[in-house]
């Protein structure tokens, strides 16, 4: 992984695709419906300087040569060129609309499946912590299933404690999942 920025219009039909990821995995969401790029463009347009969303990117080197050769590589010419890509996102979310919950922000991350477990959520997860004392959070929270065993994990890494289960919170196929719900003080 190469960089935690803040994400850009431009970025997205990779967050939509990441999130689609999600939805389709079951692992890290109730929601159903799969999300269109130009939704996810409109959603981001919609955030504010409390609820930021950040991206994490990566340099994905090529690893086939560009063109044929017979003569052995002397240098990284004739390889494809480096790509760039998104392998993550994350964000603050209102909590509640209401007044008195101002200083609280739900977090939601999402890693892209061949990245998961090699520390960009973490990464992320660590920014995003940053990221709630600099817009003056008091607290952070999230709701995980008790499934996501490597969620629940990192989350636990990163200081969040279970406060609760809410026993069959949605359906999803059909059957009844919980959701754990956690929290860190800022």
């Amino acid at each position: 992984m190469e960089d935690v920025r803040p994400a850009r219009e431009a970025d997205a039909s990779a967050i939509c695709r990441i999130y689609n990821q999600g939805i389709e995995d079951r692992l890290a969401t109730l929601e159903t419906d799969l999300r269109t790029p130009e939704e996810r463009r409109q959603w981001l347009k919609t955030r504010d300087a409390r609820h930021p969303v950040i991206v994490a990117e990566g340099v994905v080197a090529g690893t086939e040569p560009a063109t044929f050769s017979n003569r052995p590589p002397t240098s990284r010419a004739g390889l494809a060129a480096p790509a760039t890509t998104i392998l993550a996102w994350a964000s603050l979310n209102v909590f509640n609309a209401r007044e008195a919950y101002r200083f609280v922000a739900d977090i939601s991350v999402y890693v892209e499946r061949g990245w998961r477990g090699k520390g960009v959520g973490r990464a992320l997860l660590t920014r995003l912590v940053e990221l709630g004392r600099e817009q003056g959070y008091h607290k952070l929270v999230l709701s995980a299933f008790p499934f996501n065993t490597a969620g629940v994990a990192l989350y636990e890494r990163l200081g969040f404690r279970t406060v609760g289960i809410y026993e069959e919170q949605g359906q999803l196929d059909g059957q009844w999942v919980d959701t754990i719900v956690m929290e860190r003080l800022l």
